[in-house]
């Protein structure tokens, strides 16, 4: 049985959203505690899927007046329009969480009221089946008790974390927002080497996912540091000291910082209001 207590609304029904639904019911939430609006049927279609009881329809006003915390799910270009409808029609007292990549909490209390209890969040994409981690950042005047249910509807997702500071969530963008990204990379390139020194396409793709699944289980599942696990697998003069030799020479290291850099930096520029 679920400890949260209070409804929920989702504006906009992607695969985000859906995720955190997904998660929710799983949960033990009562389908009745939810609901969604998304414009595409198929999205709604979806999310009546993942439980009996869940509305989903296309009426943002009516959800914002009903839900005691509404989740902003919304692509960022469409978020200015579409908190200009919900405004005037939302409960009052209601807090307002926004998974909207990149918009900064100002812009969310200009558009919805500078008393609006606020939560920016950012998930990432390993949500979708669970295993996900979201950062939440709030003003210092939303309350305990709304930071509670911020965490609470977030963590059908996967564990949070609480940023003391705003300007660290493009930090938080780059490194596990954008970061699946680059174990997929990584994932692809082991598979494309496998190749290389001879094992066929379908055996080297098998091997390559499988070991970024246990490292990564691996990685969730014991008290041991990255670090650790590495050198428990680097034998002196054997073959992963001669790999990882090669990823030294390489500059790896260097290369992972400039990459994450970039991304912070992007995400830095994408924040900045139009004309800035």
């Amino acid at each position: 049985m679920s400890t949260i207590d209070f409804s929920i609304g989702f504006i906009g029904g992607g695969n985000m959203a859906a995720a955190i639904v997904r998660g929710l019911v799983a949960a033990g939430v009562a389908p009745r505690q939810i609901s969604v609006t998304d414009p595409q049927p198929a999205a709604r279609e979806r999310i009546h899927a993942i439980g009996d009881g869940i509305a989903a329809g296309t009426d943002n006003a009516t959800v914002a007046a009903s839900a005691d915390v509404l989740v902003l799910a919304v692509k960022p270009q469409a978020l200015a329009d579409v908190c200009a409808t919900l405004a005037p029609a939302r409960k009052p007292g209601q807090l307002v969480v926004s998974i909207a990549a990149g918009v900064r909490l100002a812009s969310l209390a200009a558009w919805l009221g500078a008393d609006t209890p606020l939560v920016r969040a950012m998930p990432n994409q390993p949500a979708l089946v669970g295993a996900g981690i979201t950062a939440l950042v709030a003003p210092a005047s939303v309350t305990p008790a709304d930071r509670a249910r911020a965490a609470a509807v977030l963590e059908a997702a996967g564990p949070v974390v609480w940023l003391d500071d705003e300007s660290l969530m493009d930090a938080v963008t780059a490194v596990s927002g954008s970061g699946p990204a680059y174990f997929y990379l990584l994932t692809e390139l082991l598979a494309a080497a496998g190749q290389a020194v001879g094992l066929p396409p379908a055996l080297a793709a098998t091997l390559a996912r499988q070991t970024a699944f246990g490292a990564g289980r691996t990685l969730a599942e014991t008290d041991q540091e990255a670090a650790a696990l590495r050198a428990a697998v680097t034998s002196p003069g054997g073959t992963t000291a001669a790999a990882l030799a090669e990823f030294e020479r390489a500059g790896l290291a260097a290369i992972v910082t400039r990459a994450v850099t970039a991304a912070r930096d992007r995400g830095v520029e994408l924040g900045r209001p139009a004309g800035h």
